[in-house]
């Protein structure tokens, strides 16, 4: 491609404006237009770009301006979309989870294989300046041997904020914000081998901001560890219930000399801080964005990595491994066994400098 790679949204629900707004900042790609089951909702993202509002699924498919297709729809459409996407010869980044099992996720890798197409997948907030900076001091060697990963996402109640919350407690935290820090760290440090989980249901009946009851699904905190390929261990806690947090999303590599941490893996432009042992923390210097999260990286670079003929960083076998990892989690909870994760990927590159924006 040496135009911009046309992109097309699917689903318009509460995160397809910031992805929106994000893509629309980048020379590498050109939004054209959106599908969802919601005509109106699609019809007002799309009313201030003038894009396309597809009728349906298949209308879009068939547009041969779309080179991408961002799959936003809600998590249990992931797998039927994507393969439909990827069966019509459109390359897809799909947000998280690629798949609710991880048959489901490895059926698209292999799909998209044997198309010759590319398949990316959220989370990539390892992509962030932050993260970048965090994995630099890891990288670096000043650690020593890592040996242990912290990490936290206590993401609150969802129905406090959210306008649709039951779909989230459906999967669960693990599954629906747990895969940011697990995706961190295999960025980091590749494939997890064994998982151990616990977890159960704090507060099970739950109401709507506009007071309509729902249950929860599955549980809303456990508590995960989880053995790399490489050596390190990991501690991870996920909850849909833990209130205001100093550990709301905490992320701590730790090394024989020392420790590095970021205050939000989430936030692009946390605060990054390192410690040598008997020593203090100090900042880690990068530069920063001005933005909490940018929506569109991996979208820009996987249209990057096709017109340059690289791999792209947000890879559907990564994606792949982690809703493994996420299986292999459901399964030992109930008992506390551990768990076996067979599957493997190529950790991605680090990102050597910023994606062109527009003038």
């Amino acid at each position: 491609m040496s135009e911009p790679a046309g992109i097309a949204l699917l689903g318009c629900g509460n995160i397809a404006k910031p992805y929106l707004d994000d893509l629309l900042r980048y020379s590498s790609v050109r939004v054209i237009g959106a599908f969802d089951l919601n005509q109106e909702r699609a019809q007002e993202l799309m009313s201030p770009i003038e894009g396309t509002v597809y009728a349906s699924l298949e209308d879009l498919l068939q547009d041969d301006r779309i080179d991408i297709v961002v799959n936003l729809s809600i998590h249990h459409a992931h797998f039927e979309t994507t393969r439909q996407c990827l069966s019509a010869g459109k390359h897809v980044h799909s947000e998280k989870p690629l798949a609710l099992n991880a048959s489901g996720a490895f059926t698209l890798t292999q799909l998209a294989e044997e198309r010759g197409l590319r398949l990316g997948s959220s989370p990539f907030s390892w992509m962030s300046p932050a993260n970048q900076a965090l994995w630099s001091v890891v990288r670096s060697g000043q650690l020593g041997t890592i040996r242990m990963v912290y990490a936290e996402v206590n993401w609150d109640m969802i129905e406090s904020w959210h306008p649709n919350p039951a779909p989230f407690y459906q999967v669960g935290p693990l599954w629906d914000v747990g895969v940011y820090p697990i995706t961190l760290a295999t960025t980091m440090f590749g494939p997890v081998r064994r998982v151990q989980s616990i977890g159960s249901i704090l507060k099970p009946d739950r109401t709507t901001k506009d007071g309509k009851p729902f249950e929860v699904g599955k549980s809303d905190w456990n508590v995960s560890v989880m053995d790399f390929e490489s050596g390190q261990r990991m501690r991870l806690t996920t909850s849909f219930y833990t209130g205001p947090s100093h550990q709301r999303a905490l992320f701590e590599v730790h090394g024989d000399l020392g420790t590095v941490a970021v205050k939000d893996w989430l936030n692009a432009d946390a605060e990054v801080s390192v410690c040598m042992r008997g020593g203090s923390f100090t900042d880690v210097p990068f530069e920063k964005t001005g933005a909490y999260f940018r929506w569109g990286l991996a979208v820009v670079d996987l249209a990057e990595a096709i017109r340059e003929g690289r791999p792209h960083r947000a890879t559907g076998a990564q994606a792949a491994h982690l809703v493994e990892i996420l299986e292999a989690a459901e399964t030992s909870m109930p008992t506390g066994r551990t768990i076996d994760v067979r599957s493997s990927f190529q950790p991605p590159a680090p990102i050597e400098r910023p994606f062109e924006v527009k003038a």
